[in-house]
């Protein structure tokens, strides 16, 4: 075991609460970085300005750089500090709390699901994607388009993608910006959400915008899959555990997260948890373990529906606190009541957890007679 397998083992708790132990911010050998996994470190690592998204000499990750997918990621603001980070933001994240969940949960109830383990997957992977695009203003054939090539793009965010996955991240990218430059320029899209974020959107780098209303459906795509997917494996585990479905996600996502670990790079010398870091150095920031700190939540190996006063890394903390948390829950909630009340067979599935190096996405199957 080590911090990244982690992520996709069937119980990586008992492994985090041991790197706890052994102090907050350790030097891990074989990966060749440093480990932060109590809360209070992932919090000081989340905050500290010297510890950034990208390494200094790479914006872009190398696999991607000559591409579109690329100059697409090079804009993201969760890939950027400073002025390049706040000025998407400061448009997107206001609309987004404004959201009524009413308006998602009819979107949601309008979309067909099948209790087999094939509609629950597109349940999880289709109709996340497919509610933001219905937002922003697409027509209901662009949004499957969205939602189709929004899933090939996140291709271009993980190092375990192929050539072949990241050529058609680039080709998804290039279609993807397209439709959003025609969603821009139509002046019959009447879209609350799309409208607020170009009135706020204080630039006239439409490059800027596209890239950032792309990475909006591409976080929706793979976080909320997980969220809804790790809700569906808790209620198999124990479906005494469902009471209130809003107190039960907000659990879900602070017990078994579905973005396990971030990472920082120092880009000049600081000091956390009493050591000295140098430029260069990465920092891998164990979200899902500081969940489970003692010292973050009492009884934290315990699901507790009710908890009180519950505290989650789950969405990030600071200046790259997730800006759709609200509608990832949202929707989330909207697609699990909808699931419940097509009473699926959960007892009869099984799962096994998506390739993934932060990710912790399961994928579900018939269960083997």
């Amino acid at each position: 075991m080590d911090p990244i397998i982690a992520a996709t083992h069937a119980d990586p708790y008992p492994y985090y609460a041991q790197l706890r132990a052994e102090g907050g911010l350790v030097f891990h050998q074989g990966l060749k970085l440093w480990v932060a996994s109590s809360a209070a470190t992932v919090a000081a690592v989340l905050a500290h300005p010297a510890c950034q998204v990208r390494p200094a000499g790479e914006p872009v990750p190398k696999t991607i750089v000559d591409g579109l997918a690329g100059e697409v990621f090079g804009r993201l603001m969760r890939m950027n500090e400073g002025e390049r980070q706040r000025c998407p933001r400061a448009a997107i994240e206001p609309g987004l709390a404004l959201i009524d969940p009413v308006e998602i949960q009819t979107l949601v109830s309008a979309r067909l699901i099948t209790p087999d383990a094939e509609g629950l997957s597109k349940a999880m992977f289709y109709g996340p994607v497919c509610v933001v695009a219905t937002l922003l203003g697409f027509s209901p054939a662009q949004t499957r388009e969205v939602n189709e090539l929004t899933a090939d793009f996140v291709a271009c965010l993980s190092p375990l993608s192929t050539r072949l996955q990241l050529d058609r991240a680039h080709e998804a990218a290039e279609q993807l910006r397209g439709h959003f430059f025609e969603l821009l320029d139509d002046p019959d899209v009447h879209s609350p959400l799309l409208n607020g974020i170009k009135q706020r959107f204080a630039s006239s780098d439409n490059e800027m915008l596209i890239a950032n209303l792309i990475g909006l459906c591409s976080q929706t795509y793979e976080a909320t899959a997980g969220l809804i997917g790790n809700a569906l494996v808790a209620l198999i585990r124990d479906p005494l555990l469902l009471r209130d479905v809003d107190s039960f996600l907000a659990e879900v996502q602070r017990l078994d997260p579905s973005v396990q670990n971030t990472r920082r790079f120092v880009v000049a010398p600081c000091v956390i948890d009493g050591i000295n870091l140098n430029p260069g150095d990465t920092i891998l920031v164990l979200l899902a373990s500081a969940n489970r700190d003692p010292q973050l939540n009492e009884q934290p190996d315990t699901f507790i529906v009710d908890r009180p006063n519950r505290r989650s890394f789950t969405f990030g903390a600071g200046r790259h606190q997730c800006p759709g948390q609200t509608l990832a829950l949202s929707i989330a909630s909207a697609t699990l009541r909808q699931i419940l009340a097509i009473n699926p067979a959960l007892d009869g599935l099984t799962w096994h957890y998506r390739p993934s190096l932060n990710g912790r996405i399961p994928l579900l199957t018939e269960a083997q007679a």
